[in-house]
């Protein structure tokens, strides 16, 4: 890690499996921003720019869009901002409610899918085992 905690996305890129591309995608786009710049311009990131990639990182296979990222990202973000009003808390809270709806239903979507998938391996499994027995029997 380099001076003052902060890390180059190299580091970031590394610890986090995303590519540099992908890092920079999601400062484009608003989702993660570099906490700071070197003297050179270079991105610095802290470990709290990690934990948010590590976060979206997370969303990525339950198919959730760009939208729902940021504003997930945002709802996070104000209910850890001291002074946000307690009506705004509650509204905040229900949205992650929400979502923590969302991420169960495409788990179980994903789990059905997997089972799907592995119920196909097993059957191609199965045929190319048939198939192996009938060409032994044939050359037997």
């Amino acid at each position: 890690m380099s001076s003052g905690g902060h890390m180059q996305i190299g580091e970031v890129a590394e610890r986090t499996g995303l590519s540099l591309r992908t890092i920079r995608y999601y400062g484009e786009v608003g989702l993660v921003e570099p906490s700071a710049r070197s003297r050179g311009g270079f991105r610095l990131y802290t470990e709290d720019d990690v934990d948010r990639l590590q976060l979206i990182k997370r969303m990525k296979p339950l198919n959730f869009t760009l939208e729902e990222t940021h504003k997930l990202l945002q709802s996070l973000d104000r209910l850890n901002t001291p002074g946000t009003a307690d009506d705004e808390r509650a509204a905040l809270s229900s949205d992650l409610d929400a979502f923590e709806e969302s991420i169960a239903q495409r788990c179980r979507t994903l789990r059905k899918e997997l089972a799907m998938a592995e119920e196909f391996g097993e059957r191609l499994r199965g045929e190319r085992a048939r198939t192996a027995d009938q060409e032994a029997r044939e050359q037997g």
